[in-house]
């Protein structure tokens, strides 16, 4: 280790021969304070992307554990029934519009109930599922064999822009991530679903006017109008807030035309 008084002599002379070549090379000063921003926010950067890659890990098994133990069923992709995971189709494809085909990503698709729902229902439509669980996606591809306006992917950057996003239910489990984390990585992934949508989007959520007595630590709920002010600020003038249907969570519609 250096004495002190040499340690500082080293430093010192260090900061002397920077501000000797911003002034040999006529740089502004602030370059070193703009190389030490830069250095920061790479630095945050890579633990954004650790820290995302912790909760999608930890999600992943959490999903895949699921649809092992109860099938391609609700109770497979973590809803009560089937009769609510209907209920949240009916709000997310309000934004869609009926009276022509359209193409539709399916984020976080588990093992494609949407696209079941939507050929039930007359829609004209190609339907693409995204899912981080392979097991979903495998399940996905196995009961949609038949079906050619249907595919999957396991990959983000696999799915291509369509008419429409939807993601429904995705947002709901946070496991050990805290609130403001989870929150974070929320509104990262609509920015991503936001890139994929050429018409407009739709998402749901756990709400935070849910029971008290319900209330469960692993799980996260969410402010509505902060989620409406953030999408009419970040995406679009054209946001819908659905609120009033029988479910602990609400729907949010955003149309880009």
């Amino acid at each position: 280790m250096l004495p002190l008084k040499i340690f500082v002599g080293v430093k010192q002379r260090r900061y002397a021969i920077i501000r000797e070549v911003c002034e040999t090379k006529k740089l502004p000063s602030v370059l070193v304070t703009e190389s030490c921003s830069v250095h920061t926010l790479n630095s945050d950067n890579n633990k954004r992307r650790m820290n995302d890659a912790k909760i999608l890990g930890d999600v992943e098994r959490y999903y895949s554990e699921k649809i092992e133990f109860h099938g391609a069923t609700a109770r497979g992709v973590d809803w009560n029934s089937p009769d609510s995971q209907r209920l949240r189709f009916v709000q997310l494809l309000k934004l869609t519009d009926h009276s022509q085909p359209f193409t539709i990503n399916d984020y976080g698709c588990g093992y494609g109930a949407l696209a079941d729902y939507l050929k039930g229902e007359g829609y004209a439509f190609q339907y693409c599922g995204f899912d981080i669980s392979p097991r979903m996606i495998a399940k996905g591809v196995e009961l949609h064999a038949g079906m050619q306006e249907v595919a999957f992917v396991s990959k983000e950057q696999d799915l291509s822009e369509a008419d429409y996003t939807v993601a429904s239910g995705m947002f709901n489990v946070k496991l050990q991530a805290s609130s403001t984390e989870w929150e974070s990585y929320v509104l990262r992934t609509l920015e991503a679903i936001s890139r994929l949508s050429k018409r407009g989007f739709a998402f749901n959520v756990l709400t935070k006017y849910s029971d008290p007595e319900f209330l469960r630590p692993d799980l996260y709920y969410a402010d509505p109008l902060f989620f409406f002010d953030y999408c009419k600020t970040k995406f679009s003038r054209f946001v819908s807030l659905i609120h009033d249907y029988p479910l602990y969570e609400f729907t949010i519609l955003v149309r880009k035309q």
